[in-house]
């Protein structure tokens, strides 16, 4: 987690809200999967965000773009060039890597939308 929250700041990517990955913290970071693995999704670093607690469970395995929209519906203020850039790091390192032909389409499909918000 230190890594994520390293790389893509120490905030809810739904919300904004801050986190704070201390022990005993009120709103700790949670591993939040931008391709489900029940849709093919790795379990790299790569297809990982730090989200709350609450948006994560909140969004279980709905579609990124799905679910982006309903952060604004709610009047949350999701970081969508953070879920962009993220989309962008898996695409490259699954065409580094190989394999995961189940999670390409959903990944490629799912860049086309968030561009177009």
């Amino acid at each position: 987690m230190d890594l994520i929250l390293e790389r893509d700041g120490p905030w809810c990517v739904w919300c904004s809200a801050p986190l704070d990955a201390s022990p005993g913290a009120l709103n700790p970071p949670t591993t939040e999967h931008m391709v489900p693995r029940i849709k093919g999704g790795p379990s790299w670093i790569e297809n990982e965000l730090a989200a709350c607690r609450r948006c994560n469970n909140e969004r279980g395995h709905q579609t990124l773009a799905g679910w982006l929209q309903d952060c604004r519906g709610l009047g949350r203020a999701p970081r969508t060039d953070v879920v962009i850039a993220g989309l962008e790091r898996l695409q490259a390192a699954i065409t580094e890597r190989g394999g995961l032909r189940r999670a390409r389409p959903y990944i490629a499909s799912q860049l086309r939308r968030l561009r177009r918000m």
